[in-house]
């Protein structure tokens, strides 16, 4: 299969595409390899239908990922990627057991994605769960956390809120 071709090709980003290119690149380093290369790419297009594809595959096999969280969390300061490649970004490192270089970054990032009043909701509740699982390791953070969630939740959308009391509710 040649992944971009799929991509590029397609009239249009489906669920059974994305499950198919997301097996599909389970199956080998270079398969894997091949669906990264078309998330960073330049072209909004590819990268935005590969981030569907790469947060699928990333959930099924962490071994693989892997070597790709300091590309993904590098991705998440850029200004001139889709909101997708975001969004995949931090949907996979919620699960993520990111190595200990990178916690510092991230949890900056985080805060300052729950803190955006233009950031995307989905963005801002896998931030939240980031922290928290953060907040496990670091749990200075943790009183920071719950007054961001506090202060915010009038404010925020339903998904933000529930997000935030279960949260509260585990610190």
């Amino acid at each position: 299969m040649d992944i971009r071709e799929e991509l590029l090709t397609a009239k249009s980003q489906s669920k059974h595409l994305a499950d198919e290119i997301a097996q599909y690149a389970c199956t080998s380093e270079i398969a894997f390899k091949e669906l990264m290369d078309c998330f960073v790419s330049e072209d909004c297009r590819l990268a935005q239908r590969a981030a569907y594809c790469v947060s699928k595959a990333g959930k099924m096999r962490q071994d693989l990922i892997c070597p790709y969280y300091e590309t993904l969390v590098g991705l998440l300061k850029r200004t001139d990627v889709h909101e997708s490649v975001v969004r995949c970004c931090v949907s996979v490192l919620q699960e993520a057991d990111l190595p200990e270089a990178l916690h510092g970054e991230v949890m900056d990032t985080c805060f300052n994605f729950i803190q955006d009043r233009k950031a995307p909701i989905a963005v801002k509740a896998f931030s939240l769960t980031i922290l928290h699982n953060l907040s496990k390791i670091y749990p200075d953070i943790k009183n920071e956390l719950r007054i961001i969630i506090e202060e915010n939740m009038e404010y925020e959308t339903p998904a933000f809120r529930s997000r935030g009391m279960k949260i509260i509710g585990n610190m």
